[in-house]
């Protein structure tokens, strides 16, 4: 079994994520705990909402119920990216050329590197935002669908509807399929280049016993994997159609122990799965093989990320138990 180096902090642990090779951990108090070399801490919020990584810069992005959006930089160092008095931060999304977006209540903005804005305001509450990975184009997730805004110019947003709440969004690498998580246990899709109204333009992924909280492509974009049930849940996007017609794959099954966290591996078709005891599999989609990385501990574990050569897996759980595995050992 791989070696781990726990990790112990007080409380829910919304996201972690590695800058170079040292990992952070990002708790709802509002603090960033790094360890690099050993801990080190840094007071961000009066409480943190959300985390991400922005995929373009090596540093994070996150939101608060301060009303302030965060940059992290991998010293830890933090600069004000925007700050929206008496709002809650919850919806984040990085993109290219230094632009992120956020959101509170029914507004969505985009905030270019040079700190110029552009506001978009939906009909409902904006549930989940996403950078498109080519062109600078947003997605916002919303009661009935999606609206996907060009942020240059004026033209007029595509609205993707389907009844229901989604509650997040993301677009698959290439940038072909659009996927949301929604309030009922299951995932919506979009063909993207596929003509309005035509039916094979919606992929409905369904059957989950639980909602979904937990998303992850794999490197090359071929297999999107899910939480939300006893096992891990990968759909297949190989083909031009996406899933449909198509049996996803189930890894990691355990009797009644739910996924909560999954994580593809940055190179290989290698999938991490960490379940609601605080246990984490790895599991290789070709031949279905398990490895087992971390024994169940206190809570439901909530986040994990890869160390960009895939040696380092680092975790976090809502219990507050963290830690590190070195898959090398």
């Amino acid at each position: 079994m791989p070696t781990v180096a726990p990790f112990d902090l007080d409380g829910h642990i919304l996201a972690v994520e590695f800058l170079g090779d040292t990992p952070f951990f990002a708790s709802a108090t509002g603090t960033f705990h790094r360890l690099d070399g050993s801990e080190k801490v840094t007071e961000a919020h009066q409480g943190m909402l959300t985390c991400i990584r922005d995929p373009y810069s090596e540093s994070l992005i996150s939101g608060g119920e301060d009303g302030k959006v965060l940059r992290i930089a991998a010293d830890g160092g933090v600069t004000e990216l925007a700050h929206a008095p008496r709002k809650w931060i919850a919806q984040l999304a990085a993109g290219p050329q230094g632009a992120i977006a956020y959101s509170h209540g029914k507004s969505a903005i985009v905030r270019l590197a040079d700190g110029t804005t552009r506001e978009f305001t939906e009909e409902r509450t904006v549930e989940g935002l996403a950078f498109a990975p080519k062109g600078m184009r947003v997605a916002a997730a919303r009661y009935n669908g999606v609206s996907l805004h060009w942020v240059a110019g004026d033209a007029k947003p595509v609205d993707l509807e389907w009844k229901g709440a989604h509650t997040g969004v993301t677009f698959s690498p290439d940038g072909n399929f659009l996927v949301t998580t929604m309030q009922e246990n299951a995932l919506h899709g979009w063909k993207l280049d596929s003509k309005p109204g035509s039916d094979a333009r919606h992929m409905r992924m369904t059957g989950y016993p639980a909602k979904v909280k937990s998303l992850s492509w794999s490197a090359k974009g071929k297999w999107l994997a899910s939480s939300g049930a006893p096992a891990a849940i990968v759909w297949p996007f190989q083909g031009k159609d996406g899933p449909m017609g198509k049996a996803p794959l189930e890894l990691g099954t355990r009797a009644n122990i739910m996924a909560t966290s999954v994580k593809f591996h940055p190179a290989e078709d290698i999938l991490a799965i960490g379940f609601i005891d605080g246990m984490i599999l790895a599991v290789r989609l070709n031949d279905s093989k398990e490895a087992l990385l971390r024994r169940p501990g206190k809570g439901a574990i909530t986040a994990m990320s890869w160390s960009r050569n895939g040696k380092l897996l680092a975790f976090a759980s809502e219990a507050g138990d963290c830690g590190v595995v070195d898959i090398a050992a």
